[in-house]
């Protein structure tokens, strides 16, 4: 069954380190919503009693996980029903991680279809994980939601993590431990009809890398 049309109770989560309940439920809606981060985050805001938000320093918890709740409920949103663009000659995939120096890490990504961007992703990838788990989860969001999303003829990945790039693409053995995302990455990576990547150094822009930011500020939610 595609990605699009599952129900909110059949859309799967993708694998995530340890989270606190309030984060992994923030993140259960996050997988109804796709990844897509500002329509999550506008549905929780605008479904919080009154004023406050995701982030708020005023809304409590309580307040968060019955909007939440509020919103699983009522199922998967119109604007996450449209059928997949197939008719994609070329696409950008841009993917970060991002790690706080106390441990909540996120996952970026942004998809780019024949220079028109159609995605900006993002979610929590842990409470206390570092960021190479949170690049490696980058990766692997941006690829699953860009491979329901369209079907391109060739895909440029975008990526500044080069423990990554040598794990997946280098030619000798790497020594880097495998990650729960390492075997489903290289996946679906065979599934593209072509594929390429490009290391960003420090200074070139990566749009993934504001999402991957808030992704790490969702992964900071409750108690971790």
């Amino acid at each position: 069954m595609d990605w699009h049309n599952q129900s909110a109770g059949d859309r799967e989560r993708l694998p995530a380190e340890t989270l606190s309940p309030l984060a992994a439920r923030v993140d259960e809606l996050l997988a109804l919503y796709r990844y897509e981060l500002t329509p999550a985050i506008d549905a929780i805001n605008a479904a919080v009693a009154g004023y406050g938000g995701l982030f708020d320093p005023e809304t409590s918890a309580d307040e968060i996980q019955t909007a939440i709740d509020d919103i699983l409920e009522a199922g998967v949103p119109m604007s996450q029903q449209d059928a997949p663009d197939t008719a994609v000659s070329r696409a950008v995939l841009y993917v970060d991680g991002s790690a706080h120096s106390n441990g909540p890490a996120g996952a970026g990504a942004v998809i780019q279809a024949d220079g028109t961007q159609i995605a900006g992703l993002g979610r929590p990838v842990g409470s206390r994980t570092n960021n190479n788990i949170a690049e490696y989860a980058a990766l692997h969001l941006g690829l699953r939601s860009l491979t329901a999303r369209c079907a391109p003829d060739s895909v440029e990945i975008r990526i500044d993590s080069m423990t990554v790039i040598n794990h997946i693409w280098g030619d000798s053995e790497s020594t880097v431990r495998a990650t729960p995302y390492s075997t489903a990455i290289t996946d679906l990576l065979s599934t593209l009809p072509a594929h390429e990547w490009t290391h960003l150094a420090d200074s070139d822009p990566n749009p993934a890398d504001a999402q991957a930011t808030v992704g790490a500020d969702i992964a900071a939610l409750g108690p971790g």
